[in-house]
């Protein structure tokens, strides 16, 4: 990256942390500031990340020394299964975590002697997510 990149870069990230902190303090004092102050950094934020891909997205491109195979149909499903393995255990790990640990709660709140027992019940709902990551290993590992 060239050094005036470097410099449009970092100026848009001081502009974007500055402008809205400034417009929030400096601003009229009304509710609509705060709506108005987020809008803004939004804007700056998004902006600066725009600026950031396209300044160093956009220079020139060299290929590799070496031959990269192409890939089949075969191992583009089969990263999609692996990330489908993945994604959805730990979607459903997520909903078991939060209803039995929330009944857990519930439980060790009126009777703490139960403590062990809801325990074991949540970290079997944890478990999904890690037989869903073993699973997704397996596949990779064929691939």
């Amino acid at each position: 990256m060239t050094m005036l990149v470097k410099v449009l870069l970092v100026a848009a990230l001081v502009l974007s942390i500055m402008v809205p902190f400034g417009y929030y303090f400096l601003g009229e004092k009304s509710r609509s500031r705060y709506k108005r102050s987020i809008g803004c950094n939004c804007f700056f934020f998004f902006g600066t990340l725009i600026l950031a891909s396209v300044l160093t997205l956009g220079g020139e491109v060299h290929a590799a020394g070496e031959v990269v195979e192409a890939a089949t149909m075969a191992t583009g499903m089969g990263y999609i299964a692996a990330a489908l393995a993945t994604g959805l255990s730990g979607i459903g790990s997520g909903i078991a975590v939060a209803s039995s640990a929330s009944a857990a709660l519930g439980a060790i709140s009126e009777d703490q002697s139960i403590f062990g027992k809801s325990m074991i019940f949540v970290a079997m709902a944890e478990g999904i997510a890690l037989y869903g990551l073993i699973i997704s290993f397996m596949i990779l590992g064929q691939l």
